[in-house]
């Protein structure tokens, strides 16, 4: 056989444990140059692009696309020199172990020989991790299928066939001790051995692709890598944070009026680019509210880097217009609009999202009037704004005659750790962040 050059799932994150394959991007047979494109692999951060560091011919991939919970240092696929017939490549003994793949359950010891009767869920082919819970499931036995994934793995598509088939009528391979017709109350306490309790009930069953959904049924959605740090970072946040929260309508007229101005001069620029503006001024005004919390002490920070909410389908992500104060409202509307972009093609790079002094999050588009949002930490305050809503108001003329007057009012809340920021520096920056919303001249003169 041909050597081969291994290549193994890196750290693309500091905090990286495993990872998912989610696209090949070159086929078995192409050739590869370092820094080329190699996969597309899903972090506890992001999708990130890995790039060849070998030049070659990508002879074979031995974890397929959609593989999951990848462990680093897994060999993943085998490259060749070029010249070399790639077909023939040497596939070394750890690229056909399964162990390679973090497994979804606890298994027993490699050693002990698969016995079917007594250990449902160890079967004596490969499966993928989605067919043995598929398989579990449904009490199932694929021992003697074909499975037609590579390298004889068992998929989940021949899985969820197997499933069809039995639900058809066909001979079903149920799993010894487990009984289509539904047994006797009193034959329950009394269970043989060879009946075993399983992983996860068989009732209520994973719902079937094509088939009505019978009652009780659900449909099981695995969560990404960046949806499980998300949760876990909101759970934490709400849990240790003490958030308090404060309020203030703002009159966004004279913001509306210079929007349409700049329009004129072809400048575009939205009222989001303008709050992201006003929210760095005051921070640069009040210097106290762009701070961390690290556990044991505030700490004030130098540069004012405003994380702005992003919702992608992947989850929420924070990337970061770094010394916000420090730009003009047309540099901001670039930044905002390339950050937003590449959040959503799943590009940041780690320094793009990682770090941040305060957030803001715009659910306004979405037609929200006013919410309260997650303090991300270690950050001490964000700043949830809702949509421009039409409200009348009584003012007064020069004679000093009142009349009502129509103006577009946007309710801005502020969540902040009270550790760092107290109800009274919270209500100054709120006044503050409104004097500058309703004055724009002033983010100029800034």
């Amino acid at each position: 056989g041909t050597p081969a050059i291994q290549v193994v799932m890196p750290a693309l994150s500091p905090t990286m444990e495993q990872g998912n394959i989610v696209k090949w991007l070159k086929k078995e047979g192409e050739t590869v140059s370092v820094g080329d494109a190699l996969c597309e692999i899903e972090t506890d951060k992001a999708v990130i692009t890995m790039e060849s560091s070998d030049d070659g011919v990508l002879a074979k991939i031995l974890v397929e696309e959609g593989s999951k919970n990848v462990r680093l240092g897994s060999l993943i696929c085998l490259l060749v020199e070029e010249g070399q017939d790639w077909k023939q490549v040497e596939i070394p003994a750890a690229g056909s172990d399964p162990s390679s793949v973090a497994p979804p359950a606890p298994t027993a010891a490699p050693s002990a020989p698969p016995k079917l009767e007594h250990q449902p869920g160890k079967f004596q082919v490969r499966l993928s991790p989605a067919a043995r819970n598929i398989l579990e499931t449904h009490g199932l036995d694929a021992s003697n299928l074909t499975p037609t994934g590579p390298r004889g793995i068992f998929t989940k598509e021949d899985a969820l066939k197997l499933v069809q088939e039995q639900q058809k009528g066909k001979p079903s391979e149920l799993k010894p001790g487990v009984s289509p017709a539904p047994p006797q109350p009193t034959a329950v306490p009394s269970a043989s051995p060879a009946a075993p309790a399983y992983p996860r009930p068989a009732i209520p069953p994973v719902s079937t692709p094509g088939q009505p959904a019978a009652l009780g049924t659900f449909t099981e959605i695995p969560a990404s890598n960046i949806r499980r740090v998300i949760a876990k970072r909101l759970t934490e946040s709400k849990a240790t944070i003490p958030h308090a929260y404060a309020a203030a309508d703002c009159d966004i007229d004279a913001i509306l009026k210079l929007r349409k101005e700049l329009a004129k001069d072809d400048i575009k620029v939205s009222v989001n680019d303008f709050i992201i503006k006003a929210t760095a001024v005051t921070l640069r005004q009040m210097p106290d509210v762009n701070a961390t919390w690290d556990g044991e002490a505030c700490r004030q920070l130098q540069s004012i880097d405003i994380s702005i909410a992003v919702a992608t389908d992947r989850g929420l992500i924070t990337p970061i217009i770094k010394d916000a104060a420090a730009k003009g409202i047309q540099e901001i509307a670039a930044s905002a609009k390339a950050l937003a972009k590449k959040a959503r093609d799943g590009k940041l790079l780690p320094e793009e999202y990682q770090g941040g002094s305060f957030s803001i999050s715009n659910l306004g588009m979405f037609g929200i009037t006013d919410f309260t949002a997650v303090i991300n930490p270690p950050q001490a305050c964000i700043l949830a704004v809702g949509r421009a809503r039409p409200e009348l108001k009584l003012v007064e003329d020069e004679e000093g005659n009142e009349k009502l007057e129509q103006h577009q009012l946007m309710t801005v809340t502020l969540s902040s750790d009270g550790r760092v920021v107290d109800d009274e520096l919270a209500s100054k920056f709120l006044e503050t962040l409104k004097a500058n919303l309703e004055n724009p001249i002033r983010l100029a003169l800034c």
